[in-house]
C-alpha cells in the first residue's frame, strides 16, 4: 500500500475518474447501439446529433481516441443515409 498522503489521494482520484469514464463510455456505446438498431430514418436523424455530441465529449476528456469517434460518426452517418 502507498505510504505518502499524495499517493493515497492519487489512488482515490484515479478510481473515481475510472468509474466516471467507464459510465460515460458505456452510456455512449449504448446510444450508438440504439441508433444502429433504429430502422426509422426520421428518428435516427434526430438521435444522431445527440450521439455525435456524446462522442465528441468523450474525445475532449480523453476517454476515447478522436479517430475512433470520427470512425463511429462516419459509419453512423452512412447508415442513416442508407435508410
Amino acid at each position: 500500500m502507498a505510504n505518502h498522503k499524495s499517493s493515497i489521494k492519487r489512488i482515490r482520484q484515479t478510481e473515481k475518474r475510472r468509474l466516471q469514464n467507464r459510465y460515460y463510455a458505456k452510456t455512449a456505446r449504448n446510444a450508438v447501439r440504439d441508433l444502429r438498431a433504429t430502422s426509422d430514418k426520421k428518428a435516427a436523424e434526430e438521435a444522431y446529433p445527440k450521439v455525435s455530441s456524446m462522442l465528441d465529449k468523450l474525445v475532449k476528456t480523453h476517454v476515447i481516441h478522436k479517430n475512433k469517434a470520427s470512425n463511429l460518426k462516419s459509419k453512423l452517418a452512412k447508415m442513416i443515409n442508407k435508410l
